[in-house]
């Protein structure tokens, strides 16, 4: 370890190596609830992917582990540098380098923000769709979590708009994946393998995404029903309408109240109705034609009515925004609350009752509170769980994840595996599928620098000699 400071400040500019004090508290964590704290030996800021081979060439030499960071906005631990090892920042990689407006696709580097890019397409009537509740975060770590949100029902996740990649690799090698282009027949398809790894495969320097027509109007429905078991069972029965709603979410009663109250928004519904309601069903509806979407909304406020809901609501303008900035937020809410660990679990759609129904006998059996609300359109569930007792918390994650993968599901939807949720994924995943992931990781980076502890690996890759210099860990406020 030696010497590790100086040899990346000659291969960057010193100033954009830090060390020490330098090295800001925000570097130090995500926004894992469960991840320990603690500071990345270096951070390095590239400006290219050329400076990226030099620090990951210079990694694999003194056996060093190197952890990608974008804006830190993850909730699973992936970001948080191993102890010892490199932070590869990528505030200094945030520019926009092309929006092709007649290929409908954007180039950027790995630090643009959500918010940043849809800035710049709303300037061109463009949109690109995955929104994942938190506007500042990166599209590099968006690539790397393959993240979705409530869109999701209508566009697809993070691999469905990334069209290609250029990417270093743990061997410090330099690839081109994709292109402007939506189909491809020409070897293996390396662009899918790398969203979603988690910085595990490769360091993203370059990403190729997807655009779509910015639609002009826009409706939100709100229907509370008596029961969850009604909102879940009429989901598949909106989705199969052909009414293609951008978002189809569900919201338990307890959550409706955090978020709303978090946020100080009136939805405008009466009490009796409220106190009637045991979970609330959104949905927001798209078109790029103000008639359509008038008609859209009729058809949409009969079918929900139709299916049992207790009232149907067409929210105004303000009131709208304000439901989906909130239910964006309810990581927050859930975490001022108190939550334990927030779970993004993913089942079949019309599995959804029968996996909530479990999770409540799950819930009382380990005396846990565990409340939610999630993208009902993809099946994907987001679950607070408040349970102090490390054990019984264990239980709680370990049997609400191995019943969604009994009903067809996974353990994450969209957040990712990370070190947090990587014991119960080696527990719970097919061996014969980690074994391939794991050669597949070797081809990637044969010397095991690239995030480890990350997804698959139990121990952080060993360091020159076999020493480790220990970093003090960070106390959490």
């Amino acid at each position: 370890m030696a010497g590790l400071a100086e040899r990346l400040s000659a291969a960057l500019d010193a100033d954009r190596v830090l060390v020490g004090a330098a090295i800001t508290e925000d570097d130090t964590h995500d926004e894992s609830l469960t991840a320990a704290w603690h500071a990345p030996e270096v951070v390095v800021l590239p400006e290219s992917a050329a400076e990226i081979v030099d620090v990951v060439r210079i990694a694999r030499e003194l056996r060093v582990p190197v952890t990608a960071r974008g804006s830190g906005t993850g909730l699973c631990g992936s970001c948080i540098a191993r102890r010892g090892g490199i932070l590869v920042s990528f505030r200094r990689m945030a520019s926009i380098l092309e929006i092709d407006v007649d290929n409908q696709v954007a180039v950027v580097q790995p630090g643009v923000t959500l918010q940043q890019l849809d800035d710049e397409t709303a300037t061109h009537g463009l949109v690109y769709p995955v929104f994942p509740g938190e506007s500042s975060a990166s599209l590099g770590g968006n690539v790397a979590t393959n993240a979705g949100g409530m869109r999701a029902v209508k566009y697809g996740v993070t691999r469905h708009q990334v069209l290609g990649l250029k990417a270093v690799l743990g061997t410090g090698e330099v690839i081109r994946t994709g292109g402007k282009f939506v189909k491809a027949t020409t070897g293996y398809d390396l662009t899918q393998l790398i969203i979603g790894s988690e910085g595990t495969l490769a360091i993203v320097a370059e990403a190729t995404l997807r655009l779509y027509p910015r639609p002009p109007h826009a409706a939100t429905v709100l229907a509370p029903f008596r029961s969850l078991s009604e909102v879940t069972a009429s989901v598949p029965r909106i989705v199969a309408s052909g009414l293609a709603p951008v978002i189809l979410e569900y919201i338990d009663q307890m959550s409706m109240r955090g978020i709303t109250a978090a946020s100080g928004v009136d939805l405008g519904i009466p009490e009796a109705i409220e106190e009637e309601a045991q979970a609330y069903l959104v949905v927001v509806l798209e078109e790029l034609d103000r008639a359509r979407l008038d008609e859209n909304v009729e058809r949409t406020g009969e079918l929900i009515a139709g299916l049992g809901a207790l009232d149907v609501y067409v929210l105004p303008a303000h009131a709208a925004t304000a439901l989906i900035k909130a239910r964006e937020r309810a990581f927050f809410a859930a975490k001022a609350a108190g939550a334990n660990e927030i779970i993004d679990t993913v089942v079949p759609r019309a599995q959804i009752p029968t996996f909530l129904t479990q999770v409540t006998e799950i819930a009382g059996r380990t005396q846990s509170l565990v409340f939610g609300c999630g993208h009902a359109g993809d099946g994907n569930v987001h679950l607070s769980v408040f349970q102090p007792d490390p054990d019984k918390l264990h239980d709680t994650l370990s049997s609400a994840f191995e019943a969604a993968m009994a009903l067809g599901g996974a353990i994450s939807g969209e957040h990712g595996i990370g070190t947090e949720k990587r014991s119960y994924f080696l527990e719970l995943e097919d061996p014969a599928k980690l074994a391939l992931m794991r050669r597949i990781k070797t081809a990637f980076d044969p010397d095991g620098i690239l995030n480890p502890g990350a997804l698959l690996d139990a121990e952080p890759v060993d360091v020159v000699a076999g020493t480790r210099p220990e970093t003090a860990a960070v106390a959490r406020p």
